[in-house]
């Protein structure tokens, strides 16, 4: 697949008219957005970025159509796990409800910029060491059991879970003046002729570099979909951008979702092998089968790939809601019970 220089451009240009977008119309007047906001243009971004996958369709072919839409789909479902890191970064901040959409935003656009350096770095990697391949899936099945792992905790896990510092944000705190509290949605303070950060800012860059360690997931997993970096770009990017609504919009739905992280182990681990059966198939490393490919390893193609991911995700989704609704109908007081219970009316 050969990008022209006006397909990177032209990506760019959408990328920044959908952030300015955001600053203009949400950022700019500091604001907690209502449920029906939250939907509608969480609804938006998600048809933005099938609208790409038409327009990839159309310039390129359906095969990198089916690679964008798996990469698109799986990056959505992954980014279901950054807002759990989200929404406790925000509790362990105490951000006003008003300033969180900027914060954020400017967290997402952080994550761009490093997604970006990690993909191209990563891009270069495949292009001349095939057995990179290896490492990445052995890194996504190790992640996959992981994910498993913590799903054997209980559905109230993340609900458990406390937010540390990342060396980062500990750095930052330790080499500036932070002030004691939010100066509106202000990242920096001047005051007695001195400049101070203010958590706003403490905010932006802890999401920014949590959504960093994300990246050693998904980033790796998009590329077992894809070889291509512009695809691979473009879904993360499609991804982050409805991130922000969405977290407003299912931040209360989340803790109903007992099963993601099965459901991400599994898209995990499919992928992973992937990886792991094409770099056995591209293999060059001289220890094993004397540097020749191993032809017996399936190559799974795109469709059943994508058609692997939809399913998981669909069976995730239902399976979660049915068993939090089956708990929640359980934990319920028994109303004829109650009723029973209540005493008789007298009438004198």
């Amino acid at each position: 697949m050969h990008v022209h220089a006006l397909g990177w451009f032209g990506l760019a240009v959408a990328i920044l008219a959908l952030i300015t977008v955001d600053i203009v119309g949400h950022v700019r007047k500091p604001h907690a957005p209502t449920l029906k906001e939250s939907t509608w243009w969480s609804i938006g971004y998600v048809l933005l970025g099938l609208a790409f996958g038409l327009i990839i369709w159309g310039v390129y072919g359906g095969q990198f159509a089916g690679e964008y839409y798996a990469g698109f789909l799986t990056e959505k479902a992954l980014s279901l796990d950054n807002l759990f890191v989200f929404i406790i970064i925000m509790s362990s901040f105490r951000v006003p409800r008003n300033y969180q959409q900027k914060a954020l935003l400017s967290g997402i656009i952080i994550a761009l910029v490093l997604r970006l350096v990690f993909i191209l770095v990563g891009a270069a990697l495949i292009e001349r060491f095939t057995w990179i391949f290896f490492i990445f899936g052995a890194w996504l099945l190790w992640t996959a059991f992981s994910q498993a792992r913590e799903g054997v905790g209980g559905e109230d896990e993340h609900e458990e879970e406390e937010y540390h510092e990342n060396s980062f944000v500990k750095l930052m705190r330790r080499v500036f003046p932070v002030t004691d509290g939010f100066i509106g949605d202000k990242f920096l303070h001047r005051h007695g002729g001195r400049t101070y950060l203010t958590p706003m800012l403490l905010v932006v860059f802890a999401l920014g570099t949590a959504d960093l360690m994300f990246a050693f997931d998904s980033i790796p997993a998009i590329f077992g979909l894809t070889h291509e970096p512009y695809l691979v770009f473009a879904s993360n990017a499609f991804a982050l951008l409805g991130l922000r609504q969405l977290y407003f919009l299912i931040e209360r739905l989340l803790e109903r979702l007992v099963y993601l992280n099965y459901g991400l182990a599994a898209i995990l681990a499919f992928i992973g092998m992937k990886l792991v059966f094409h770099a056995m198939h591209e293999n060059t490393l001289p220890f094993l089968n004397g540097g020749e490919g191993i032809h017996w390893a399936p190559e799974i193609g795109i469709l059943p790939s994508l058609s692997f991911i939809i399913v998981t995700i669909v069976v995730t989704v239902v399976t979660s809601l049915l068993k939090s609704r089956s708990m929640a109908l359980k934990d319920a007081p028994d109303t004829h019970v109650l009723e029973k219970e209540k005493p008789a009316r007298t009438f004198d």
